[in-house]
Parts: C-alpha cells; structure tokens; sequence
C-alpha cells in the first residue's frame, strides 16, 4: 500500500478530515441571504500534510493512481489549476491573497465521499486542507474565518459562484445537530436531531447522476434572483416576506417568478423545520421535505427525473418526507424514515430505478457528524 512516507519521503505531520453535507431544508437560499440547515456527514475527505519550506505544493489523491502533482505557489493564478487539484490549489491561494504568510505542503488526500452526488466533495476538500493548513502553519483562524476563506476559494478561483453553506456546514457541524445558519449575518446555532432517539433514519439515496455546477446552470440561478432583487428594490431575496411575495410576483417578467417563489417559500420551510425540531418533533419535518422538493422540481427546475423518480418512490413506500439536496441537476435525494421502513424504502427505489432502465442507485443512513478536525 502506498503510504505518505513513500510518496515523500517523511512521515506527515498529522491527519485532518472535513465532512461531506447533506441539507435539510434551504436549498438555493444561501446566495439569497437566506437561512439554511445542513448537517454534516459521517463522510470525510482526509488530508495527511506536512509543511515544506519552499512555494511547492505536492498533492497526491488515492483515487488518482501514482501520480503526484507539483504546483508552485508563486505562479498559482485562478484559471490556471484544472481538475480535482484546482481545489486544494485555490484553497492555499486564497489564504496567501488575504495575507497569511504560508509556504508550501506534500499533502495526501483520501475521501469516501461520493463525488458528484450532490453531497459537497468538492467542500469537504477545500475545508480538509484549509484545516491541515490552519494548522500546519499556526494561523489561529476559527470555523468562520475558514468557511469564508474556501468560499472566495470556490468563487475566485475555481469560479463556482456558491454561497457559504457548504463550506460552513464542513467546519461547522456538530454531531447529533443540524446547523440553522443564517447566511446574511453568518450567525449559527446548533439544532438537535437525535435521529436514533426518535426511532428515525434520515436516508441519502445517490442516484448517480452526475452535475457539474460550474457548466453555467448554477451561476444562471443565481444571477436570476440577484436580477430579481434588483427590479424589486432590495438588497436580496432575503427581504421579501411571505405576506408581500403575490403583490412581488406581479412585478417581475414571467420567467423570474418561479426563481422568486422559490426562494422566499423555501426560506419560511426553514423556519418551519427549525421550530418543529425544537418542539422535538423530528417526524413532523417531513411534510416539509417533501414540499420542498416540490417547489425545487417545479419552481426552481433543477431537478431531473432521477431524484423525482427517487423521492416520489420514497414517499409511496413509507418515507414521511424526501427531497433533492445538492446543487440539482442530479445528485443525492434525502429521505426520512421511521427506522422499520428503511429496508422497504431503499429497496422500493432501488426496484424503481431497475424498471425505469436507470442506473441502481446507492444508498445509506445519515447519521449528524462532526465538522472538519484533526484526527491523527
């Protein structure tokens, strides 16, 4: 087995892991400044570093084969690193363009979260090696400070135009919560969700269906509601109550009031879910799953057949709520199940799939992890 020692030639400095996410309710509404509540997985990226004393990053992925890809820090400019590389690159580069006096790092990368699930790898990277840097280099830089870090990562150099949810709930989470986050002001609160003590499972069923957020589709979205904003005179879609969203409709061109709708409906099913979580009232959440769903197929349009045939199915079988959770276009769809109907669900959907022709999806139980930390 390769080991950290025989790619480089030293033994690492320490292990770091940072959580792949899946989100409750609030999907599209970070890049809205509105309020969101993922929880974190059991799913980590890892990252064994060590410092180095010249501008040389050395990375090397178990996924990737033998390969080691060497960048010079100095030379590091957005658009010029592609690839699963451009992640950790962008990471170190935006930590050195806020001012931090870092060098460079031989870092050793695995991860068992699923890529291009809708499950946040891409943050789980980002946020694993901004640890293992926060770390290696001294720089005293807490949760927040490291979410903003890997989302100007993420928007300047990779070009993904995301909000802060991803990265936040990577270093952010607490096992057995939820985190309500509010995007405008970054303030959070951990939310209990004791799953197992309300007999329940929070399902993630992996359609496997690829996305590529960067194609355009995402950035499309979001410039859509910033346009919208725009024409009704606020700072965001934040802003726009429930109460006032019909007489807001009737202001906007045709194709601007489902993005609109959205937003602001998707923001109340924050709240909801988050008062229904307080109240301990873990199964109650799951009507608003399931309407959440609905207004991201039919209002915000990015679902796709996959994640439709796979929460409609859930629903059928048993489950009290699903919905997609990602980007769209794709990826994963989140199911909440009494924990005697986890079998029967996953294999109603897996039955589902085989009849349509698709690809057999894969499925697990989410169980609320602990955010980015060093392990080893």
């Amino acid at each position: 087995m390769t080991t950290f020692r025989t790619l480089f030639s030293a033994d690492p400095e320490g292990t770091w892991a940072a959580p792949g996410r899946v989100n409750l309710i609030g999907e599209h509404t970070d890049y809205n400044d509105g309020f969101v509540l993922p929880v974190a997985l059991p799913h980590t990226t890892r990252v064994q570093a060590r410092r180095r004393d010249d501008s040389l990053l050395r990375l090397h992925s178990t996924r990737g084969g033998d390969e080691i890809t060497t960048l010079d820090l100095d030379k590091l400019e957005p658009g010029t690193t592609t690839g699963w590389t451009a992640y950790p690159a962008a990471v170190v580069w935006a930590l050195r363009d806020a001012g931090h006096a870092v060098a460079g790092a031989d870092l050793l990368i695995d991860s068992d979260v699923p890529e291009g699930a809708g499950l946040s790898s891409s943050a789980a990277l980002q946020c694993a090696v901004a640890t293992a840097y926060n770390d290696l280099y001294h720089l005293g830089l807490d949760g927040m400070q490291l979410a903003l870090l890997a989302q100007r990562a993420e928007n300047a150099y990779v070009g993904v135009p995301c909000g802060i949810m991803d990265q936040t709930a990577s270093l952010c989470c607490r096992a057995g919560h939820a985190l309500l986050l509010d995007t405008r002001d970054l303030t959070s609160r951990q939310v209990p969700l004791d799953l197992e003590g309300a007999g329940l499972r929070l399902l993630v069923i992996d359609t496997r269906v690829k996305h590529d957020l960067a194609d355009g589709a995402y950035a499309k979205l979001r410039a859509g509601c910033e346009r919208a904003a725009e024409l009704l005179g606020l700072a965001a879609l934040r802003d726009l109550t429930a109460d006032a969203l019909p007489a807001a409709l009737d202001r906007l061109p045709a194709e601007l009031r489902p993005l609109v709708r959205h937003v602001v409906t998707e923001d109340d099913r924050v709240r909801q879910a988050t008062a229904l979580l307080d109240a301990g009232d873990l199964a109650g959440i799951g009507a608003v799953l399931t309407a959440g769903h609905a207004s991201l197929r039919d209002d915000y349009a990015v679902s796709c057949p996959e994640t439709d045939l796979a929460a409609d199915t859930a629903v059928a079988a048993g489950a009290l709520g699903a919905r997609m959770t990602g980007g769209g276009f794709g990826g994963s769809v989140i199911a909440l199940v009494h924990q005697d109907d986890a079998d029967r669900v996953t294999a109603a959907v897996t039955a589902a799939f085989a009849a349509a022709g698709h690809a057999l999806p894969r499925s697990f139980a989410a169980t609320p992890a602990d955010g980015a930390r060093r392990i080893a």
